[in-house]
């Protein structure tokens, strides 16, 4: 089992394995890094996935903060923009307190030839003295969702926890916990969860995932103008609201309006993703919107909201999102976006089912139909930006997340595709899958699409 504390971060846009993972493992070198006033050059090197779309997904901006020693969780992001906008014009980064050469232009190499050997999304971080020799050099996997790994280091041993009541690893599993214990997956869950921390604490955070998740939406709501880009992409959300609203205040409702709700919270909380602000991997930055839009669907919407439904929502999505990420991938650059909005439908299916009391076998019912029909989705960003398709993508899968949860509960829960068969094919399709659509820029609407 993924602890839901590494499954739901807090962190900036506009992605969580080209900025959130960049920028922790920076933070990361940096503070591991001894003698650091020895320090008088740094250099970073991008691979694959990491150097394709290094600029459109903010990479650069990402390395430069983390060695700024800046936090994804904890900075502002209204400060961003300062702190490169200086490190690029004096060529000196506030390194572990001391000032360090480091010039973006040609300290940020993007290698697009050489295939790292792990993981697509990798990257280097090396550190040289005043006469330039190499003190340290280390390599990072920026692995989906946030998540980072030395590139030397097995992924199980860095996701390995401590002796849990009722650890699972497979939808199989975690239904014969329910069926041992008599709890639902959220109570299975919050078990393991208490053995880590206090329950206060668990629920404390939960309660921290949803009050940043809704201000995000909340800020998606009004702000409008252009994101940033070469592609000049107008903010739509907050003229959809004002919208909406007047079509509420009209008392002429359409007959298809919560559908237009719900794409409205998913579709502010991914322009504000694309314009850098504060959003919630759920569990990537690129899919950060599903789950928010459901969840206020559920607040909004649903006579049965309440505060431990709410819980219990998000305590069965990092269910649901950990067999993903410990059995096939939440990784875009692994493969493609079915692995992030994807992923993110199935547990938004599953966290609504469980909120509106459904069964443990409708709840798994309602994860794999979430991800059954996102299955071979590609990653194709246009210009290298979590803008288009990215934003849309995420409306569709949130109305497809409440779809799946609605199918699930109109039946007992039998059904002839399990999760785990689903999982496993998710991850086929990822290897089968081309390069050019995962996450590159090179294939698919990337291609096709004139950005002038």
């Amino acid at each position: 089992m993924i602890s839901l504390f590494n499954l739901f971060k807090i962190g900036i846009g506009p992605s969580s394995s080209h900025t959130v993972g960049p920028m922790r493992a920076a933070a990361r070198f940096a503070d591991t890094l001894p003698h650091a006033a020895d320090v008088a050059r740094l250099r970073v090197t991008l691979y694959g996935s990491l150097a394709w779309t290094a600029r459109g997904h903010a990479t650069d901006r990402a390395v430069i903060l983390g060695l700024a020693g800046e936090k994804p969780d904890t900075m502002d992001p209204m400060l961003a923009d300062s702190i490169v906008t200086s490190v690029n014009q004096t060529h000196l980064i506030p390194f572990r307190g001391h000032p360090t050469s480091f010039d973006p232009e040609t300290d940020i190499v993007l290698d697009t030839k050489t295939i790292p050997p792990v993981h697509p999304n990798t990257l280097q971080f090396e550190a040289f003295d005043a006469e330039d020799r190499l003190l340290a050099c280390a390599r990072f996997c920026s692995v989906g969702g946030g998540f980072i790994v030395p590139e030397q280091a097995t992924e199980t041993a860095t996701y390995a926890q401590p002796d849990m009541p009722y650890d699972f690893t497979s939808g199989a599993e975690l239904l014969t916990r329910t069926q041992e214990t008599g709890l639902d997956i959220a109570g299975v869950v919050l078990a393991n969860e208490s053995v880590l921390r206090p329950r206060a604490e668990v629920e404390a955070y939960l309660d921290r995932i949803v009050s940043v998740m809704m201000d995000c939406v909340e800020a998606g709501l009004h702000r409008s103008g252009t994101l940033p880009g070469r592609l000049n992409v107008r903010r739509r959300a907050a003229a959809l609201y004002e919208r909406l609203q007047e079509q509420s205040r009209s008392n002429q409702p359409s007959a298809h309006g919560i559908m237009d709700w719900i794409s409205l919270f998913a579709i502010a909380v991914n322009e504000e993703n694309a314009a850098g602000g504060r959003v919630v991997t759920a569990p990537t930055n690129g899919a950060a919107g599903v789950i928010p839009a459901v969840l206020r669907y559920y607040r909004e919407f649903c006579p049965e909201y309440s505060l431990d439904g709410q819980r219990r929502f998000l305590l069965t999505a990092a269910a649901i999102g950990g067999l993903f990420k410990l059995n096939a991938s939440i990784s875009g650059a692994e493969v493609g976006c079915q692995g992030e909005v994807g992923v993110a439908s199935s547990m938004a299916a599953a966290g609504l089912a469980a909120a509106l009391d459904a069964t443990p076998l409708q709840v798994e019912n309602a994860a794999e139909i979430g991800m059954e029909h996102h299955l071979g989705m590609t990653c194709d960003p246009v210009a290298g930006l979590v803008q288009i398709p990215c934003i849309e993508r995420n409306a569709f899968g949130a109305i497809k997340a409440v779809n799946a949860a609605s199918l699930a509960m109109h039946g007992d829960g039998a059904h002839h595709v399990s999760l785990d068969q689903v999982i496993r094919t998710m991850a086929e399709t990822g290897r089968d899958m081309n390069h050019r659509y995962k996450e590159t820029s090179l294939g698919g609407l990337a291609v096709n699409f004139p950005e002038c």
